[in-house]
């Protein structure tokens, strides 16, 4: 049934934490922004995502430092029970009223429902089945994120898998936990999981642990999670999958094993956990009648307006944009996009077209140009994305991978060094171990890319991402002087190894 009509300046689809930053951004200049939310007012990060991930994570860090740590004599375990009490309190307890109560300070409309698109600017929310149409005077923003992606190859569908947020929100720990994926999810919940207790196998498809990071990460890595008696399979496929009263059954196939050519094998578990990718959620959002395919990422320029759609009225930011995958690089989006809405359609402004207010510097078709107004564009999407993998050893890198700069056509010097031959790593750990690695443009003589791998190196590695976002000559940062006895003495060992 139909019901009311509400008409608001900006309409954002999608009250997580970038949702909620493009809101709040959009509001500024006076702008009346409704939030439309399905689900949780914060979204997957707070629920389900980046908070409860690194709570279960870090009692078994803190745990590991302490053992490392000379004099400290710790020969605890982690407290399960505490563990995951600890996620509830970080999560609320999966109760989004601390959000709600959020967005109604910031002068922002909350409408619940799942919002589907009905023309330009028009849309219906349904709640309960009682629709609300709702206009947007100027703007609509999709923030809706992305959902775990279940291959339906292998019968997994059918097995009643874990996805993240089954593995985030678990209030029990299994005992056989099988993990099926390489990447930064199914890394983190590895190794979370075997602190928690569980008899964990990892089966990565390709040939390495996180492909996107530089190789001698992945290789780190998978080092590490063998050494606690995690079991990680390389290339290794899921052909069949069953559940029955004693677990889960997968038939995997491994390609080309040692000593010989591919061949099967049962792995047994009592949860499977697949992680091999996400999709944006643009399904249910009625996007056909906008002359754009449900289902797909929604394209967008360096002003997140998305391309194809005539008027350069919808937006779109975070993961449901195919561009960035992290909250951090979303919530950097969606300052872009809400300054960008803010400043074209200011009520302030006087002497142009009502709703077509165009900022300097930015024109009509939303590629922002040199100018004053040119820091209302996503460049770092471009090459300087940051990426932090919680697991022990952490992850973390910023910008190019080698292999990325050589494609790009770049001239790269890498330089590298290890992290345990430090004086503060003599200080901070008996078995400190790590390594930094650098790709410098030889044509311009900066920093394109930078990979971190040690304990706590996640901290070191927003000096990293300033270095290349800033186009820092090396020359000049030189001169940055690190101090001593501090990891970040690391930076002075690359530039001596180039000779400087």
């Amino acid at each position: 049934m139909s019901s009311e009509v509400q008409e608001f300046d900006v309409v954002v689809l999608g009250a997580g934490a970038v949702g909620e930053n493009a809101a709040d951004r959009a509001s500024r200049t006076g702008l009346s922004v409704a939030l439309v939310e399905s689900q949780l007012v914060g979204g997957e990060c707070s629920y389900w995502a980046c908070m409860p991930s690194k709570a279960l994570l870090r009692a078994g860090d803190a745990l590991a430092a302490a053992r490392d740590a000379p004099g400290a004599a710790v020969t605890g375990v982690v407290d399960v029970a505490a563990v995951l009490a600890h996620r509830d309190e970080v999560t609320s307890h999966w109760d989004d009223a601390g959000q709600v109560a959020w967005v109604e300070g910031a002068g922002l409309t909350l409408l619940r429902g799942q919002a589907r698109f009905t023309g330009p600017r028009e849309l219906v929310v349904t709640r309960e089945d009682v629709d609300t149409r709702v206009v947007a005077r100027h703007a609509v923003v999709v923030a809706t994120g992305s959902a775990a992606d279940v291959p339906r190859a292998g019968g997994l569908t059918g097995v009643r898998p874990w996805t993240s947020r089954e593995a985030t929100s678990a209030h029990t720990v299994p005992s056989r936990l099988a993990v099926v994926g390489g990447g930064v999810v199914a890394v983190e919940m590895a190794t979370a999981f075997a602190d928690l207790g569980s008899a964990v196998t990892v089966l990565v498809r390709g040939d390495r642990l996180l492909p996107r990071a530089e190789p001698f990460a992945g290789e780190a890595l998978a080092r590490a999670l063998t050494e606690r008696g995690v079991r990680v399979a390389f290339g290794a496929s899921v052909v069949e999958a069953s559940r029955d009263e004693d677990g889960v059954h997968l038939t995997v196939e491994h390609a080309a094993p040692e000593g010989g050519g591919a061949g099967l094998e049962q792995v047994d578990a009592d949860e499977v956990l697949v992680a091999t990718g996400r999709r944006p959620n643009t399904d249910d959002l009625g996007l056909e009648v906008l002359g754009l395919t449900p289902g797909d990422a929604l394209e967008v320029d360096d002003a997140l307006q998305v391309r194809g759609v005539e008027g350069g009225w919808l937006f779109a930011v975070g993961d449901v944009t195919g561009r960035t995958g992290t909250t951090h690089q979303g919530k950097y989006d969606a300052r872009v996009v809400g300054d960008v809405v803010a400043a074209r359609f200011d009520p302030r402004a006087e002497g142009t077209e009502p709703g077509r207010q165009v900022p300097r510097g930015l024109s009509r078709g939303g590629e922002a140009a040199a100018g004053p107004w040119s820091r209302y564009r996503a460049t770092a999407d471009a090459a300087a994305v940051p990426q932090v993998v919680f697991t022990r050893p952490q992850v973390a890198w910023v910008g190019r991978t080698e292999e990325e700069a050589r494609r790009d056509g770049l001239d790269v010097a890498v330089l590298g060094y290890d992290l345990g031959s430090l004086a503060a790593a003599s200080v901070t750990g008996e078995h400190y171990e790590g390594r930094v690695q650098v790709v410098v443009d030889r044509a311009r003589d900066v920093l394109v890319g930078a990979t971190f791998v040690g304990p706590d190196v996640a901290d070191m590695l927003h000096a990293a991402t300033v270095a290349v976002v800033g186009e820092v000559p090396l020359d000049r940062l030189w001169h940055a002087v690190p101090s001593y006895p501090t990891l970040s003495e690391v930076w002075l060992r690359l530039l001596e190894s180039d000779g400087r």
